[in-house]
């Protein structure tokens, strides 16, 4: 097990690929089933407002920046724990075995925000996406963490 300042350094690296990328799937699928780059995005920010946040379609400072940050916020948590879990595994800098932790830890994150998670704190992005394109995004994310990780270990 990494010790909490490795995997705190390591996983501001992955954090922030995995929020980058994960927001531009958001973002692309969004505006395929929702007609808004920025739906699923201010969804987020019902955390703060409610439901009136999900019914935002425009980019704004009101939902718009607290979506993104507390989904920043976020990758941000699961990818410092992900490090210090499975930093030994993402060490051997073996790219499949780095994906493949990287994928399940998405799993298990998505596994945490739709059956453990209150629905008040739910990520809020199924009020827009369906399920598919929910399982793109939280893909997507476990590639950032996969991608932070070996970013983090280049030599």
């Amino acid at each position: 097990m990494e010790p909490w300042k490795t995997a705190m350094q390591r996983g501001l690296v992955g954090g922030a690929t995995s929020s980058l990328l994960s927001t531009a799937a958001l973002a692309a699928l969004g505006q395929r089933e929702a007609g808004s780059p920025y739906a699923p995005t201010n969804a987020v920010s019902h955390w703060l407002y409610g439901d009136k946040a999900a019914s935002h379609y425009e980019a704004s400072a009101r939902y718009t920046l607290p979506g993104y940050l507390i989904h920043h916020g976020s990758a941000m948590f699961w990818s410092v724990l992900v490090e210090r879990v499975c930093g030994d595994l993402f060490d051997r800098r073996n790219s499949a075995l780095t994906l493949g932790v990287g994928t399940a830890a998405a799993a298990v994150a998505c596994f945490v925000d739709y059956q453990l998670t209150p629905d008040r704190l739910k990520p809020g992005y199924e009020k827009h996406l369906s399920r598919p394109a929910l399982a793109v995004v939280y893909g997507v994310f476990g590639v950032g963490l996969a991608i932070g990780a070996m970013l983090s270990r280049r030599a």
